[in-house]
């Protein structure tokens, strides 16, 4: 399978992504990654390296880049050939199975959108995100693509989220909750009530168990969590920082204050920060697209681009499109746009 990488996305820039890729091939016998950025820096960055002379490495030259501040509809008319585009464009035209993308998020999904290779039956892709909880990893969606739904984007985005914890997560029946307000039945704004009766009415009804509400998430009361892209964008930010901050506090009030026992205790943060830390899983899809395409945190180093072109990769391998296409086709027909 081959993978387009978005080597000028992120606020490291090239660096990290070229090593990530190359982590990647070395990992992975069944990819090839098409390098989609400047040319010559690229190729500088793996003389540089030395330890790479795989012939699943491939240069597209792009002499533009979207800034990570740049608004997606203005790049999108000045920069028309900049990398993250022409990853797009690589995989409308069928020419790679997936892309892998660490810069700015809104230029990622307007590439999408502008492209309208969406799935069968998917009026607006989402982007999910997968959180740590009490017992184990549940998934979010959405977590930005689209801050106004209609409610039956968000029984779409059940739908999507369901099959990706099925086929990724291994999860076998996920169930699903929706965020509100509060846990009870009539709570929330117009969407969330209808969205509500959306699912009670669906083929999810069984796995559905309702609403529920933000500290219910990390407790694991549910294995999908269904949400706009506006909440649930601040959710993920609110759990990375409060993430960061806990881990701090333990390094500083606790390990610091330790006079035996100091070196393992440092060693036990490190390995609960790699178990934890958004790394870890690599980045987040963008589900309802007409291939793969993998989020990236913008700080994201070599072991998070290496494990977010695994990622991409396994959702190639494992048909989760196919499995929502399967599913979305069960559901009651919708003039939804």
């Amino acid at each position: 399978m081959r993978i387009a990488l978005d080597v000028m996305g992120g606020d490291h820039g090239p660096s990290p992504n070229v090593a990530g890729a190359i982590l990647a091939v070395q990992a992975i016998p069944d990819i090839a990654i098409v390098l989609v950025g400047d040319k010559p820096q690229i190729e500088s960055l793996l003389s540089a390296d030395g330890s790479c002379s795989s012939d699943r490495l491939e240069i597209i030259h792009a002499p533009q880049a979207v800034d990570m501040k740049e608004k997606p509809a203005e790049a999108l008319r000045r920069k028309p050939d900049a990398s993250i585009f022409q990853c797009w464009q690589l995989l409308a035209e069928g020419k790679v199975d997936g892309l892998v993308s660490a810069g700015n998020t809104g230029a990622v999904v307007a590439g999408g959108l502008r492209t309208r290779k969406f799935l069968k039956a998917v009026h607006r892709p989402g982007i999910a995100t997968v959180m740590p909880t009490a017992r184990g990893r549940c998934v979010i969606v959405d977590v930005g693509a689209n801050v106004f739904p209609k409610p039956r984007h968000l029984l779409e985005y059940g739908v999507m989220g369901s099959v990706f914890a099925q086929r990724i997560l291994g999860i076998e029946r996920p169930t699903i909750g929706l965020m509100n307000v509060g846990e009870e039945e009539g709570k929330g704004h117009d969407l969330v009530q209808k969205t509500y009766d959306l699912f009670r009415a669906s083929p999810l009804k069984e796995r559905f168990v309702g609403n529920i509400e933000g500290r219910d998430i990390h407790r694991g009361a549910v294995d999908v969590v269904v949400t706009d892209g506006f909440t649930g964008n601040v959710v993920l930010k609110l759990s990375e920082g409060v993430f960061e901050f806990v881990m701090s506090m333990v390094q500083r009030e606790i390990i610091g204050a330790l006079s035996v026992e100091k070196d393992k205790a440092t060693t036990a943060l490190k390995e609960l920060l790699g178990k934890y830390h958004y790394s870890a899983f690599g980045g987040a899809p963008l589900l309802g697209i007409a291939g793969v395409c993998i989020i990236c945190h913008g700080s994201s180093k070599e072991r998070a681009i290496a494990n977010a072109i695994g990622v991409a990769a396994q959702g190639v391998r494992m048909r989760v499109n196919d499995a929502i296409v399967a599913e979305l086709e069960t559901l009651p027909c919708s003039d939804a746009e």
